[in-house]
């Protein structure tokens, strides 16, 4: 694995990471009752774990296609199966506040051509297509459950406020003109924000945003759907729009709480709302966690395996040549 690419505070991320996962669930597990907890996971079975990891997997491959269109859009042809590569190396550094630590694909994507403000016009694009679709999704329960109503209020307005700054098109011009000072480290700083904005908005035309959109919707309707069959194999006869409501809602929390990977918020959420709905301790923390490891730590178990095998991370292929 690339020493540069997963050193220093990166590696120390993902390290830290797992070790908070895993005194979580051990203690959440501890406290409901491991016996209990284990029944609970034996309920789902292999093929449970198989279905929903499998649905994990969809949910990649259209966000993958997603990101796709949105490089294209700025101008990038990326082969796909490079492009896929790189896509995936970025789950491994999911565990960073607000998935932050994905923007390594821009570092991965350099070796492609690809200049910084695009990929992380792509890396902002995709986070605010992401966060609308876990909007929308939690608005299925809203008929159900009055519980949430100010987190999703709060995820409603901050995807209104980006849509609105990235519709101003001549104040983030005449920002980035501006700001453009050298030797200044903040005017650079500026300059580079107003020029990351001015690319993202490339990939919000109307057009463009209702196909995002849609594939967003439908790749996390599939892990929601993961979610609401470990529920039922559980048991707990619940309704599609619960099950894509709690785990939304969760998903929502984790997103505003900025915190690595979501954890410790996303949980919190998913394990109250289901005691909320009657469901037993132990069943509640046997689903989140099963949930949470077949596509979070599924998602990063794969970004390490990509990382480690990617060309571009160990700078064998496709060097930089310089322009003529």
């Amino acid at each position: 694995m690339s020493a540069v690419l997963l050193s220093g505070w990166r590696l120390r991320a993902v390290m830290l990471s797992i070790i908070v996962a895993v005194a979580l669930y051990l203690g959440v597990v501890l406290w409901a009752g491991a016996d209990e907890v284990w029944r609970a996971l034996k309920l789902v079975g292999v093929g449970g774990v198989l279905l929903a990891l499998a649905l994990s997997l969809v949910n990649y491959s259209l966000r993958f296609t997603r990101w796709q269109l949105y490089l294209r859009t700025l101008g990038h042809a990326v082969p796909t199966r490079a492009s896929l590569h790189i896509y995936v190396a970025g789950f491994a550094l999911t565990t960073t506040p607000g998935k932050a630590g994905e923007a390594l694909r821009g570092v991965l994507l350099k070796r492609r051509r690809v200049p910084y403000p695009d990929s992380f016009a792509a890396f902002v694009s995709e986070r605010l297509s992401d966060l609308i679709a876990v909007v929308l999704l939690s608005m299925l329960g809203l008929t159900l459950v009055a519980q949430g109503t100010w987190l999703i209020a709060a995820g409603a307005a901050f995807i209104l406020a980006a849509l609105v700054i990235l519709s101003w098109r001549r104040p983030l011009a005449w920002l980035q003109a501006i700001s453009d000072r050298p030797g200044q480290r903040v005017w650079r700083s500026l300059h580079h924000v107003a020029t990351i904005l001015l690319q993202a908005r490339r990939c919000h035309r109307p057009a463009l945003l209702a196909a995002a959109t849609a594939l967003s919707v439908i790749a996390w309707s599939a892990e929601a759907l993961a979610f609401w069959w470990i529920l039922n194999a559980m048991g707990f006869e619940a309704g599609f729009a619960f099950a894509a409501f709690v785990f939304a809602l969760a998903m929502l929390a984790g997103a505003l709480s900025f915190l690595p990977g979501g954890l410790g918020g996303t949980e919190a959420v998913m394990v109250a709302l289901l005691l909320w709905a009657d469901m037993p301790p132990a069943d509640a923390i046997a689903a989140t966690m099963l949930i949470r490891f077949t596509t979070l730590w599924f998602a990063v178990i794969l970004g390490l395996i990509a990382l480690a095998t990617n060309p571009e991370a160990r700078g064998h292929e496709h060097p930089v040549q310089p322009h003529a």
